[in-house]
């Protein structure tokens, strides 16, 4: 992914009014992000946990998301779950179900789709093993770097799909 502004990040949000995108924390640290190893760009909210967002680009635009993580959602620490994205095994709560609103009328309405992902929002990281769960399962996949990115491009476009993307 090339590297982004904070005025390319902001602009880039779909599901959210413009005023809601000017208020939202965007990452100080844009500048030291691993952008070579980023397929998109994704972060929660420190000052508020239960928000995320993700930014990716998508027909040659960069489509931003707003994300909600499920409230209340209590995981055991004996079980691992699976990101939908990156199929990165993660111990207790490494994964969340987040919600974005749909794009337009239907997210206007409070219409969201979910989907399962790194709670952190660093799928690219952990599928380039520059990231580590902290947990000893790890799948052993016959697939190519490359086939993997690619099959998270899949998924990724497959859910921004959903949210109403075009």
């Amino acid at each position: 992914m090339e590297p982004l502004t904070e005025t390319a990040v902001r602009a880039s949000f779909v599901n959210c009014s413009k005023g809601e995108a000017r208020r939202l924390s965007v990452p100080r640290d844009l500048a030291e992000r691993p952008w070579a190893d980023l397929d998109f760009l994704g972060w929660r909210d420190p000052g508020a946990p239960d928000r995320g967002y993700l930014v990716a680009e998508r027909n040659n635009r960069l489509i931003g998301i707003t994300l909600r993580a499920s409230q209340g959602v209590q995981r055991s620490l004996a079980k691992t779950t699976v990101c939908s994205l990156c199929l990165t095994p993660h111990p207790g709560t490494g994964v969340a179900l987040l919600a974005a609103p749909k794009v337009g009328a239907a997210g206007r309405q409070g219409n969201t789709s979910g989907v399962y992902l790194c709670a952190d929002l660093q799928c690219s990281l952990y599928l380039r093993g520059k990231k580590q769960t902290g947990g000893e399962l790890r799948y052993e996949e016959t697939l190519t770097l490359e086939q993997k990115v690619e099959r998270l491009f899949v998924k990724l476009h497959q859910f921004l799909t959903k949210v109403g993307v075009d």
